[in-house]
């Protein structure tokens, strides 16, 4: 990089909102699981305390050094269902307060890894684990939780969405003097990436190694800076200006990836080159796809300007790094998107048009507050829907909703921190219990015969 460069990154960082959004160490707890109980507890403790114990302190130490914003410290754990089964317990709400007192000990914010894969059935630890959901989100402080319903070779596990509607209404009411904030931190998923460092679907995957560092890099900001520049410029310059911008983006993150690796002598696993957008003003990639030319988000044409963008990024930051993962593109929440929360309080974006955009962004319905008298089977038949176009078009999609006890329509939920404030969206007044009660599994798309 020649000076001009290095000046145009500490721009970037002082006044666009570019930073280094996480840095989350997984960890695998393999080899902590135990018939009983007790021991499995004190094993996942020591093992996450001891693995983890200089990890903020790193992040801090590269933070002052090199002057680049690292917001967030976490961990990743391997899926407790598969810990906790060899201890035969019926609750594993004593394996999240586990987790949950490592990760104050860390001095973290999230933990991931309350989590269960079940794209193809249930085994009995993984029931045990999803109905464990609502209270140990909401009896803990950082735990975050993820379920795995569906992938392109499976299909859909429609019990398991079943289940999960009514888990993500039972874990509203428990957290509603919050706004249902313990939904916050659950996520259901089709096609699971398990090298991911964003919350709340961070996991730490079978395939991966005992400790690995994942980073998680943003900039919504920068790249709007970046295309104010070529306003009225066509869509190839367009695409070429926001190549070069996540370019510069994901370097910054390589660089702190390998920094943090070298100093925990953990290995470099992956850098996801996410636009995560944050309340903050001048942060938003709702704001983005307007400096693209379009009135407000949501309008005709969205789609589009939203699948250039997430393109733009991936062969941007893919230039950047031979290790690129996670979920890579661009999250569109509503909460946590000052741009997307005005969208949708002046009725510009819907749910429904939500739902079309995440058939070209990198996750799904993300962070979508809804009524709070919302139905179980409707949760469902919103998870079901979006995990049909993850099946369907092979990329991963996930749903976090939700239903904000005691709230409707036009009220707003304040979250607070970097989940920000929801405004409830309206759904669709009509019936899909039939349709959800027939239970079973959608079966895996056919690929070979496509038109």
């Amino acid at each position: 990089m020649n000076n001009l460069e290095i000046i145009e990154t500490i721009k970037m960082i002082q006044d666009q909102h570019l930073d280094i959004r996480t840095v989350t160490m997984g960890i695998s707890l393999l080899d902590c699981a135990d018939g009983d109980k007790k021991k499995a507890l004190t094993k996942i403790y020591d093992k996450i305390t001891r693995s983890a114990e200089n990890l903020v302190k790193v992040g801090e130490d590269i933070e002052k050094e090199y002057c680049i914003p690292i917001i967030n410290k976490r961990i990743s754990v391997t899926p407790i269902s598969l810990v906790a089964a060899a201890s035969g317990e019926n609750s594993y709400v004593d394996f999240a307060k586990t987790m949950d007192k490592a990760a104050i000990e860390c001095g973290v914010n999230f933990i991931g890894g309350f989590s269960a894969l079940v794209h193809k059935g249930c085994t009995q630890s993984d029931k045990v684990l999803i109905s464990s959901i609502p209270e140990a989100l909401a009896c803990t402080e950082r735990v975050c939780s993820s379920v795995n319903v569906a992938t392109t070779k499976s299909g859909i596990n429609m019990n398991a969405v079943r289940d999960m509607g009514e888990v993500i209404k039972k874990t509203a009411g428990l957290t509603a003097d919050s706004g249902g904030f313990g939904c916050s931190k659950l996520v259901v998923f089709a096609n699971v990436p398990e090298d991911n460092p964003f919350m709340a679907g961070a996991f730490h995957g079978v395939g991966e190694p005992e400790r690995v560092i994942n980073v998680g890099v943003s900039g919504p900001g920068t790249v709007k800076s970046a295309i104010e520049k070529v306003r009225g410029a066509d869509f190839e310059t367009l695409a070429e200006t926001i190549k070069k911008t996540a370019f510069k983006i994901t370097r910054m993150g390589q660089l702190v990836a390998k920094e943090a690796s070298a100093r925990l002598n953990v290995p470099f696993g992956i850098v996801d080159l996410s636009l995560a957008p944050t309340p903050a003003i001048g942060d938003s990639v709702a704001h983005i796809l307007e400096e693209m030319g379009l009135e407000k988000t949501g309008a005709h044409g969205t789609t589009a300007a939203l699948a250039l963008l997430n393109d733009a990024v991936k062969k941007g930051g893919i230039m950047a790094s031979s290790y690129v993962g996670g979920l890579s593109g661009a999250f569109i929440p509503v909460s946590e998107d000052a741009g997307m929360i005005d969208a949708v309080s002046c009725g510009a974006l819907s749910i429904e048009k939500l739902e079309a955009m995440t058939c070209v962004c990198s996750v799904g319905l993300d962070m979508i507050v809804v009524p709070g008298d919302t139905d179980a089977s409707t949760i469902s038949a919103i998870i079901a829907d979006e995990m049909a176009i993850g099946v369907i078009n092979t990329k991963t999609t996930a749903v976090r909703v939700i239903p904000a006890p005691g709230k409707q329509v036009g009220e707003v939920v304040e979250f607070g921190g970097l989940l920000g404030s929801g405004p409830v969206m309206p759904v669709s007044k009509y019936d899909s219990s039939l349709f959800i009660k027939r239970g079973g599994r959608i079966p895996a798309p056919i690929h070979s015969l496509k038109n």
